[in-house]
C-alpha cells in the first residue's frame, strides 16, 4: 500500500467511525434537549469549527449568496429538524437505517431531474429499499402490515428525501467543499436560532448535554465530511473507497446495542440489509 492510499484509508475509516457513533450520540443528547435545540447548538459548533478551515478561502463571502441561503435552509435546517425529530419518535436502530435510504432516493431523483435513464438495477434497488423500509417499520410483521409508529417512519424517510434533494441542488455549486459546508451551517445556525427564538427556547434544564451537541456538531455535521472528502481525494480507486461507507450503518448498530442498551431486533438487521443491498446493487460496475 503506497503512502497516498494509506492516508486515504486513515481519513476514510476515521469518517466512517465517527458516522457510526452519531446515532447513539443523537439519542443520548436528545434526553437532555429537544430536537430543535440540538439542531441549533450542534450547528453552532459545526459552524465555528468549519470557520477555521475557510478563513483563508478567497471566496468566503459567497456564503451570503441566495444559493447559499437556500441550501442552508434545506440542509442543515430542514433536514436535521426532520432527522432529529425522527430520533425522538423511533428507536435509534430504526431511525438510522430508514434515513440511510437517501442514496436510493438520490438515484430516483437523478432520473426525474437529471434525465438519467431508469434501468433494471435502479428498479431492483428501489424495490429492495422499499422492502427494507417495510420490514423495519412493521418490525418484521410485513404480512399483517402492523406499524408501530408510522408517523416516525414517515419523518425518517422524509429526511432522506430532503437530503437527496439537497445533493441534486448542490451539484452545480462550484465552490470548495469547505466553503459550501461553512455556508450551510452558518445559515442553518441562523434559521434554527430564529426557530428557537420565536417558537421554542434556548434554555436547557441540564447544560451538560451541550457536550453531546458539540460532539454531533463536530463529528456528524462538519469535520467528518472534510475527512471523507479528503479520503476520496487521496484514493487511487474512489469507487472502492466509497463502498467502505456501507460499513457505517452496521457498525452503528453495535454502538446502539452496547451504549444505548437497545436490543437489536432481527427486523432492524434484515431491513438494513435490504436497504444497503439495494444501494450496492444499483452501483455494481458503476465507475462514476
Amino acid at each position: 500500500m503506497n503512502k497516498l492510499n494509506r492516508q486515504s484509508l486513515i481519513y476514510t475509516l476515521s469518517a466512517i467511525f465517527f458516522w457510526s457513533t452519531v446515532a447513539t450520540a443523537f439519542k443520548i443528547t436528545l434526553e437532555g434537549m429537544n430536537f430543535a435545540q440540538l439542531l441549533f447548538y450542534a450547528s453552532l459548533v459545526s459552524c465555528a469549527a468549519l470557520g477555521f478551515f475557510v478563513i483563508k478561502e478567497k471566496n468566503t463571502f459567497a456564503i451570503f449568496s441566495f444559493k447559499s441561503i437556500g441550501l442552508g435552509f434545506i440542509n442543515p435546517f430542514l433536514y436535521y429538524m426532520l432527522l432529529f425529530n425522527a430520533y425522538t419518535l423511533l428507536p435509534a436502530q430504526e431511525a438510522q437505517p430508514l434515513n440511510y435510504t437517501w442514496p436510493i432516493v438520490l438515484s430516483l431523483f437523478s432520473v426525474l431531474f437529471l434525465k438519467e435513464k431508469m434501468n433494471f438495477k435502479k428498479i431492483i434497488g428501489l424495490l429492495s429499499a422499499f422492502v427494507g423500509v417495510v420490514i423495519i417499520a412493521t418490525r418484521g410483521r410485513i404480512i399483517n402490515l402492523e406499524f408501530d409508529n408510522l408517523f416516525g417512519v414517515a419523518i425518517a424517510v422524509s429526511s432522506s428525501l430532503v437530503w437527496a434533494a439537497f445533493w441534486i441542488l448542490n451539484l452545480n455549486d462550484e465552490r470548495s467543499n469547505s466553503v459550501k459546508l461553512f455556508g450551510a451551517f452558518f445559515w442553518g445556525t441562523i434559521f434554527s436560532g430564529a426557530y428557537l427564538f420565536f417558537f421554542n427556547s434556548f434554555k436547557l434544564e441540564n447544560y451538560n448535554y451541550l457536550f453531546g451537541a458539540g460532539f454531533v456538531g463536530l463529528f456528524e455535521m462538519g469535520i467528518t465530511f472534510l475527512l471523507w472528502n479528503k479520503g476520496l481525494e487521496l484514493s487511487n480507486d474512489k469507487a472502492k473507497t466509497a463502498t467502505l461507507a456501507y460499513l457505517a450503518p452496521f457498525l452503528s448498530l453495535l454502538f446502539i446495542a452496547f451504549l444505548l442498551g437497545e436490543t437489536i431486533l432481527p427486523s432492524s438487521i434484515a431491513g438494513l440489509v435490504f436497504i444497503v443491498g439495494g444501494i450496492v446493487y444499483q452501483n455494481l460496475d458503476n465507475k462514476t
